[in-house]
């Protein structure tokens, strides 16, 4: 059979539509067939069966056409098939599929070494060692770290996600599920608490007093710290508790690891949200919107820190030759146009959703920095009690109107749209969230 031709909404605004209540027929069917021989552990937040896309339009294979604000976990930067992107992949393909760049050269691995290594923020050289994926970035990471230091206590923070393979599973403290069952795991780690302001948690003083009564600072080889919370509900710190953990790994000789794996590429409508604080890590973690969807993730260290041996860390599809050409062509977009476009329409996003805060007490908070927004729902803005039964009610009721959301945190809504988002993505998704909490009555 034919494949199905996705037509491009980007000439005209013909979405969102719903055409069949989803999930449709023909979503259905793939449905009960994934449910019948996938992993029970996969989550599956609603009904949603990709078809294609373009831009920031996702379509079903039902043909109902939504706007996407997640970008299935800010991941597509670029939207679901950018020409630029595509073509970039169709040339790598067509040479060749894979070589190992553990064991052999290729121009663009190296070629998007130097890029990532020269994009880092801050003065000197920087490193790069290119991964399959985020997680295996923090694993490479806390390697990397005790292996250069010579010590083995991390330092992690309450709300933290950093992946789920061992290490970084460890390192995760959003939620209990992601560990229970899976001990002993990786040992020397301690939790600290992270700033958050809209829940007046400061977490300034357990950074100035942790190694007076929980571990000795020549014991620890690294801090692992997202500078903005993906998972644990998009919290945006005050600048300040990230200058304060930048100090006391100065004064004290640990390695400070910024893991930008949800927050970096231009989400903040800065290349990394590192440039968006002007706090400078000894090492940047970064994958997801990376690749624009394809396979890729890069830890960037500086060259003073990068300092294991040959052969002491390797990977057999890290930096894939296709992937890599997706990544350069990704940084081209983010960096020539993207970062602007985020800023732009993150501020409009920000100007409509706070709009929207005033009509429905429901919003206790909404925060953020280019398209890298959290929209916190609460029972009651005085008391702030979370409200994740609304939440999902709002995911379920956006979807079947034509809005793809995805929650985080306890009760916040994560809007992590592709960078490539139009006036009419934003505008007509506040409609429909404004729809959606009245007819929920908050």
């Amino acid at each position: 059979m034919p494949t199905k031709t996705v037509s491009k909404p980007a000439v005209k605004n013909d979405y969102p539509k719903i055409s069949v209540p989803p999930p449709g027929p023909k979503a259905q069917k793939v449905i009960a067939l994934d449910k019948e021989w996938t992993s029970p552990s996969y989550i599956k937040e609603y009904p949603f069966v990709m078809a294609g896309g373009h831009g920031a339009m996702a379509e079903d294979v039902d043909g109902n056409r939504y706007i996407d604000w997640m970008s299935g976990i800010a991941v597509s930067a670029t939207g679901y098939n950018h020409p630029k992107v595509v073509a970039a992949v169709q040339e790598a393909a067509g040479k060749f599929l894979h070589i190992c760049g553990t064991d052999f050269y290729y121009e663009g691995m190296a070629k998007l070494c130097e890029r990532l290594a020269k994009s880092a923020p801050g003065p000197g050289k920087h490193r790069v060692f290119l991964t399959n994926s985020g997680t295996e970035a923090v694993e490479g990471a806390v390697k990397l770290a005790r292996y250069h230091t010579k010590r083995a206590h991390i330092i992690a923070f309450d709300g933290a996600f950093h992946g789920r393979t061992y290490a970084a599973v460890t390192l995760t403290a959003s939620k209990v599920k992601y560990k229970a069952g899976f001990g002993p795991l990786l040992p020397e780690v301690t939790h600290l608490p992270y700033n958050n302001p809209y829940r007046g948690v400061d977490g300034l003083a357990a950074a100035e007093h942790v190694f007076k009564t929980r571990v000795s600072p020549k014991d620890v080889a690294a801090v692992v710290m997202e500078p903005v919370q993906g998972e644990g509900g998009y919290v945006f710190p005050k600048p300040e508790f990230l200058k304060t953990w930048r100090r006391i790994c100065d004064e004290h000789g640990i390695v400070l690891v910024f893991d930008e794996i949800q927050c970096g590429m231009g989400r903040t409508g800065k290349l990394w949200a590192s440039d968006y604080f002007g706090v400078v890590p000894d090492v940047l973690l970064t994958a997801k919107g990376l690749g624009s969807g394809l396979p890729i993730g890069a830890i960037i260290a500086k060259e003073s820190v990068m300092t294991w041996p040959q052969g002491s860390h390797g990977t057999t599809f890290g930096g894939n030759p296709v992937a890599c050409a997706a990544a350069l062509a990704t940084l081209d977009l983010v960096e020539g146009e993207l970062c602007a476009n985020a800023r732009a329409q993150g501020e409009r996003l920000l100007s409509g959703l706070r709009r929207l805060q005033k009509k429905h007490h429901s919003i206790g908070d909404v925060r953020g920095a280019g398209l890298m927004i959290g929209v916190e729902f609460v029972k009651d803005p005085a008391s702030k009690e979370p409200d994740p039964d609304l939440v999902a009610k709002l995911e379920l009721t956006a979807f079947k109107k034509g809005l793809l959301l995805l929650s985080c945190g306890q009760s916040v809504v994560r809007v992590a749209p592709p960078l490539v988002l139009t006036e009419h993505d934003v505008d007509a998704g506040l409609a429909i969230i404004d729809e959606c909490l009245t007819e929920l009555g908050r």
